[in-house]
C-alpha cells in the first residue's frame, strides 16, 4: 500500500493530494497539467527540493516511511525500492541494451545477471536489441528498454509516467498485457500516470483524478471516468 499526503509549490503551481493507493494497479488520470509527472517524481525521492518545510509531505509505502517532512525523513531514491519509468527513456548512452538493463545488476553474479537480462528482453519483447546502442534505437524501442532496466532490479513499487507514448496501439496493448501479468506473479504494485482516457479503462484499474494540482476523485475507473466525461460534457454544452 502507498500512502501520500503531499503539499508541494513548484512556482505557481500547487499540488495537494492525501489518499492511500491500495491497488495492484492504480491509474493517476488527469489532463497536461495536472501534477501526474511531479506526484510521481515525489514519490520516487527525485524532487527533493520540492518535499521540505514549510511544505507538508509524507510518503509511506508497506508501512515504511519514506519522507516525512515533520520527522525531517528522506529516504534516497535508490533505497526506496521504486521503479520509474519516464517519457524518456535516458538510457546510458554508452551502453548496449543489455548492457543498460544489468547496470543496476552488479550485485548479482554474471550468471544470475545475463539471466535476469534475458528475462526483461523477452518481457519487453526486446531480445533483437540486445547489441543495439540507445542512438540504433526508435523512441518505442528505447522505451521498451527503460522499462526492462527499470524492472530488473525487482522494484516494489513500480511507476509508470506514460511509458507507452511512442508505441502504437497494437505494440503497447501486447506490452501491457504482458506486464500485467509479470508485476501480478511477482507482486509489484504499479502506479501509471496517463491523460488516455482508453489506458484507464483498458486496465480496470482504480484511478486517481487529478486537475491542476488537487486530487478530486479516487475510485473504481468506470465510475471516476464516466464522471469526468459527463463533467466534459456539461462544459461543452454550456460553451
Amino acid at each position: 500500500m502507498l500512502e501520500l499526503a503531499l503539499d508541494a509549490r513548484r512556482g505557481a503551481f500547487h499540488l495537494r493530494v492525501n489518499c492511500r493507493l491500495a491497488a495492484d494497479w492504480t491509474v493517476i488520470f488527469g489532463p497536461s497539467g495536472a501534477g501526474k509527472t511531479t506526484l510521481l517524481r515525489l514519490v520516487a525521492g527525485l524532487d527533493r527540493a520540492h518535499l521540505q518545510t514549510p511544505v507538508n509531505g509524507r510518503v509511506v509505502l508497506d508501512g515504511k516511511v519514506l519522507a516525512d517532512t515533520n520527522q525531517r525523513l528522506w529516504t534516497a531514491p535508490g533505497r526506496r525500492r521504486c521503479g520509474l519509468v519516464a517519457q524518456q527513456a535516458a538510457l546510458f548512452p554508452h551502453l548496449s541494451a543489455a548492457a543498460n538493463i544489468g547496470y543496476g545488476l552488479k550485485h548479482l553474479e554474471r550468471g544470475s545477471r545475463a539471466r535476469r537480462v534475458e528475462e526483461m528482453l523477452e518481457l519487453a519483447d526486446a531480445k533483437v536489441l540486445a547489441s543495439r546502442r540507445p542512438q540504433e534505437l526508435s523512441g518505442g524501442q528505447a522505451q521498451r528498454v527503460a522499462l526492462a532496466r527499470t524492472l530488473a532490479p525487482g522494484p516494489r513499487l513500480l511507476l509508470l509516467d506514460e511509458p507507452f507514448s511512442a508505441l502504437d496501439g497494437t505494440a503497447s496493448d501486447a506490452l501491457l498485457g504482458r506486464l500485467q501479468e509479470w508485476v501480478r506473479a511477482n507482486g509489484v504494485q504499479t502506479v501509471l500516470a496517463t491523460h488516455d482516457v482508453s489506458d484507464a479503462l483498458a486496465i480496470g484499474a482504480e484511478v486517481l483524478l487529478l486537475r491542476e494540482g488537487r486530487q478530486v476523485a479516487q475510485g473504481p475507473a468506470a465510475e471516476v471516468l464516466a464522471g469526468e466525461r459527463q463533467r466534459l460534457l456539461g462544459r461543452l454544452g454550456s460553451s
